[in-house]
């Protein structure tokens, strides 16, 4: 029986750069089952709505979930996208045999100045995301008949 590949993007707050990639990894690649956490909760930030929105990407409906959630789901991959969510990732059972990949974006939620200003620092990481996305998506697309681990 064909499984789905299942993707864990983990970050501290899952509320924007785990968000903005889990967004990018369900419009890339339909087939996969793709989750985002963090090892902690901050809620959905509403710049990142707002920039992923301005790409055609709706993350609206997305909720700020911990790891631990997920802790028994057996995940193909997870994925990184700070070096704070690398450092403290709780042991997750069902992605003991995950395939761990790590990139750390700038934190857009720590941008100060303007309004205009902090948009930029969300459209900056939003555009970083979406090409690491792009080659993770032509990467490690699953090939036809894939089981999951």
């Amino acid at each position: 029986m064909k499984a789905e590949m299942k993707i864990l993007v983990l970050c501290t707050g899952n509320s924007c750069r785990s968000q903005m990639l889990h967004g990018y990894l369900q419009q890339l690649i339909p087939a996969a089952q793709v989750y985002s956490a963090g090892v902690e909760t901050h809620g959905l930030n509403p710049r990142a709505v707002q920039v992923m929105a301005e790409d055609g990407v709706d993350i609206s409906r997305h909720t700020s979930n911990l790891a631990t959630e997920y802790a028994a789901v057996p995940f193909d991959y997870v994925l990184t996208v700070c070096d704070h969510a690398r450092e403290t990732c709780p042991v997750l059972p069902g992605a003991a045999t995950a395939r761990r990949l790590h990139h750390s974006f700038p934190d857009p939620a720590q941008a100060t100045g303007s309004e205009a200003d902090i948009l930029e620092a969300f459209r900056a990481t939003r555009n970083q995301i979406r090409a690491y996305a792009t080659d993770f998506s032509r990467t490690y697309r699953p090939q036809p008949g894939h089981t999951a681990a």
